[in-house]
């Protein structure tokens, strides 16, 4: 069992890598089509601009999509969650991957702080494989500007600042995920989804 961590030229690579070592998993990271066609499952991460991260993705994105039509997990993490969107008004409007329903839109003007930096609490929706043995409130780390305006179908999770956000999306099939916190960088909870991220495997 293979996972592939899609190098696009954006993302934190390498502390994900490390977080799946850490657990036992098989991961590699590769920008190769042939090697991510032959994954079990793929961890889309990312840093960084909406429409940069789009463009940077253009020659991979068939591959990606024929591997979630087989039914492949398909994770993504921060701006890889964004990414799973339809669309983003981040600099404009630009098209997502068309992945799960919904749009990326900024955090409302407010008194808070933007971008959401720092821990924040979970509210679950609903059960999924990724949140299996997860507890209600649990922590988790998070670093944005933007979030994922979704329905409410989609929202496995959500996180309340300033109102309530998407933190964990997924298509109806339920093999596309998406985090808008860092699992790699979450402590035991976030090692507790990654390791049922790799169950889904």
């Amino acid at each position: 069992m293979k996972i592939v961590i899609i190098d696009y030229g954006l993302g934190n690579l390498r502390s994900i890598e490390k977080a799946l070592e850490y657990i036992g998993a098989d991961a590699v990271i590769s920008k190769e089509i042939p090697v991510i066609d032959s994954a079990d499952a793929l961890i889309l991460p990312g840093v960084g601009a909406f429409r940069d991260a789009m463009m940077h993705f253009e020659t991979l994105e068939r591959v990606v999509k024929d591997a979630v039509s087989e039914g492949k997990p398909l994770l993504g993490i921060c701006l890889g969650m964004q990414m799973l969107a339809s669309e983003s008004e981040e600099g404009g409007i630009h098209s997502g991957l068309d992945l799960v329903p919904g749009r990326v839109v900024r955090f409302p003007q407010s008194e808070l702080k933007v971008p959401h930096m720092g821990w924040n609490s979970l509210i679950i929706k609903k059960e999924m494989p990724l949140l299996k043995g997860i507890k209600d409130g649990s922590f988790v780390y998070f670093v944005h500007s933007y979030h994922v305006s979704t329905e409410e179908k989609y929202q496995a999770a959500v996180c309340d600042y300033g109102g309530e956000f998407s933190a964990v999306i997924t298509n109806e099939a339920g093999n596309v995920i998406g985090t808008q916190f860092h699992p790699e960088k979450s402590g035991d909870v976030g090692l507790k989804m990654l390791r049922n991220f790799v169950g889904m495997c």
